[in-house]
């Protein structure tokens, strides 16, 4: 039986990020893929806040649209500066809040 090569996907992020209260901040998110960029490619953030044990869905990029989930604080202050043809899944977070601290999660998918 032979066996197929699994397809990879690697998945860049710093590890961590400071910023001031009331100035911007970029999570960057690069990746790789052994494939090629699929149209159907998806890019999701996720947010857990310090001290949260639930994790939520703030932005998502699918069908080449961004898509700014419409819930928790960051609907109004995210904006999307990646471009997944260059690897990129990259957002930017405006006029942070002490309660942005927590863990920021990139997934990428690309499909098959």
């Amino acid at each position: 039986a032979g066996l197929s090569p699994s397809l990879a996907i690697h998945v860049y992020t710093q590890r961590e990020i400071y910023g001031t209260v009331g100035s911007h901040v970029t999570l960057s998110c690069s990746f790789w893929s052994s494939e090629w960029i699929s149209e159907d490619i998806s890019i999701t953030w996720h947010f857990q806040a310090e001290g949260s044990r639930d994790s939520i869905s703030i932005f998502h990029y699918a069908k080449g649209q961004p898509y700014i989930d419409d819930v928790g604080t960051f609907k109004e202050r995210m904006e999307w500066v990646g471009n997944p043809h260059r690897k990129d899944g990259s957002i930017v977070i405006h006029n942070l809040d002490y309660t942005d601290n927590g863990t920021f999660t990139c997934d990428v998918k690309n499909p098959p």
